[in-house]
């Protein structure tokens, strides 16, 4: 018999989530929100234009981009010249976004790895691999790991803890809630460089040359704080899941839902040899890429300098996440014998890119707003007026950065896509903080903070539908509010927890946030 006396207690959160995602549904697709944004920018350009807004060009006078009068100016859009510059740049805007094409190549070897089923084996193989007091931390641990391969850890790693934890006579909720934690609420964290480092990396850099128009920003310039998140995150969600996820959740009894215990997909003796043989392949690719930057060797060091900083190297990082997953992917194929020949590989290929052509439409839209909001100057004067505003608050720079957090947490719970949330805001928030003096890099590590954290309470997320129908097998009564409660200690301790990481790592320790990353900006 089903327990109602906690119902009147879930009311008011389940309020408040349902006020969340209709408020979220009158949002229209991603897609036609940026072609709407597109369309905003060209109106308000020329209505700006003809009240003549306007502020002082902050740039030193020499500075590359610096308004010759030294003031900035909205620029009319819906003009002949401005007419003539839409028409004349629309396919160039898409064809050089700069995520678009790092995202792809990176992809490519991505996908090579995913369908030849390296990923998930090696996904099992830490999973069934660890001691069962560590069962927890390796779950969440692998959720994050599994972001390098998109919805791999949704799709697998979710639905498997629950039976991994249902097997070992725990609450199969708090494995799933572990696995989520990890996949979702530590999206942006990880041990190696994945797609959505290139693809976030290109957004900022756009907005970063709205200032400085020679700024580059590439796909490494987090991985030093990223990395190290992945374990301060893993620790903190094997916490929450042990102390408060699953003595909530008490004993649980097969009654409550399906007896869901099934194949939990553990190693074959051929996966194991595919596995080992990969292995040696991801040794022998790392072996050759250190080769490449060993000092006084390397021929992909700075050819100036002799560092890794400037290198090509580091401007080639996409190309090396492309072997990265490739080559050990083909062997893991060739030798479990799902990629016996070049069709195989390419067919692989292929479906990667067949699975992004939603994306490769929201990158035109999104392309054309970046591109209309630089060319009206909304987004260096809103950024004047912006800093000039978090300058005489004087707030602080860690203070500021934690507002900043907060703030990207919150558009997360309507925005879901990471790409399409940083799409809109980082033409706005990254000029502003460069303005007050903050590099791109460290913003956008800011940035991805925000993003990750509240994932897993937003019923905006993709993959939130998914979760409740995994949920469902062992919980019938299993609603959004229940989810969404039980989730929310880890979406408020990564929040916590992670934005203090932040804090020592930037303000108090000085540590540069990835390879050559820099902290300030001065104009």
């Amino acid at each position: 018999m089903t327990d109602h006396s906690s119902t009147p207690a879930k009311r008011p959160i389940e309020r408040f989530l349902n006020t969340v995602e209709w408020l979220g549904n009158l949002l229209p697709h991603p897609i036609t929100l940026f072609a709407l944004f597109a369309l905003f920018i060209i109106v308000a350009s020329a209505i700006a234009a003809a009240f003549g807004v306007s502020v002082i060009d902050p740039r030193p006078v020499g500075a590359a981009g610096r308004a010759p009068d030294g003031v900035i100016h909205v620029v009319s859009l819906m003009s002949a010249d401005g007419l003539q510059r839409i028409v004349s740049h629309l396919v160039t805007n898409f064809t050089g976004f700069a995520p678009l094409g790092t995202v792809l190549v990176a992809l490519l070897g991505v996908g090579i790895a995913e369908h030849s089923g390296l990923l998930s084996a090696a996904m099992r193989a830490l999973v069934f691999n660890a001691p069962k007091k560590l069962i927890t931390f390796t779950i969440v641990f692998a959720g994050i790991v599994s972001n390098t391969a998109s919805e791999l850890g949704y799709v697998v790693l979710i639905p498997l803890a629950a039976m991994i934890f249902h097997s070992l006579g725990r609450h199969p909720l708090a494995g799933l809630a572990a696995a989520f934690a990890g996949v979702s609420g530590g999206y942006s964290a990880n041990l190696l460089l994945g797609t959505i480092d290139p693809l976030l990396s290109g957004i900022t850099q756009s907005a970063a040359q709205i200032i400085d128009p020679n700024y580059h920003v590439g796909p490494e310039v987090n991985w030093y704080f990223m990395f190290v998140s992945t374990f301060v995150i893993s620790i903190l969600g094997t916490w929450i899941t042990n102390s408060i996820v699953e003595p909530k959740l008490g004993k649980y009894q097969d009654s409550e839902g399906e007896a869901v215990r099934g194949d939990m997909g553990a190693l074959s003796a051929e996966e194991r040899r595919a596995l080992k043989g990969a292995g040696w392949a991801v040794l022998g690719v790392t072996l050759l890429l250190i080769l490449t930057v060993i000092p006084g060797y390397g021929v992909l060091l700075n050819p100036k300098t002799g560092t890794l900083a400037g290198s090509p190297f580091l401007k080639g990082i996409v190309v090396f996440i492309f072997v990265f997953f490739a080559i050990p992917g083909m062997v893991y194929g060739r030798m479990i014998g799902n990629m016996r020949n070049d069709r195989d590989v390419i067919n692989a290929m292929s479906a990667s890119m067949s699975s992004m052509g939603m994306y490769i439409v929201l990158v035109f839209f999104a392309a054309q707003f970046v591109a209309f909001f630089n060319w009206s100057n909304f987004g260096t004067v809103v950024a004047v007026k912006g800093a000039t505003l978090l300058a005489s608050l004087d707030m602080g720079a860690p203070l500021l950065f934690v507002c900043f957090i907060m703030i990207c947490g919150f558009i997360n719970l309507m925005i879901g896509s990471a790409s399409a949330q940083w799409a809109v805001t980082a033409p706005i928030f990254v000029p502003m903080l460069m303005l007050v003096g903050f590099a791109p890099e460290v913003i956008q590590a800011a940035y991805r903070i925000g993003d990750s954290v509240t994932n897993v309470i937003t019923p905006m997320m993709s993959y939130f539908g998914l979760i409740m129908a995994v949920a469902a097998r062992y919980r019938r009564d299993m609603g959004i509010g229940t989810l969404v409660a039980m989730m929310l200690p880890y979406s408020v301790v990564f929040m916590i927890g992670w934005t203090l990481l932040f804090v020592l790592w930037v303000f108090v320790f000085n540590l540069p946030v990835g390879p050559g990353a820099a902290t300030w900006y001065t104009l």
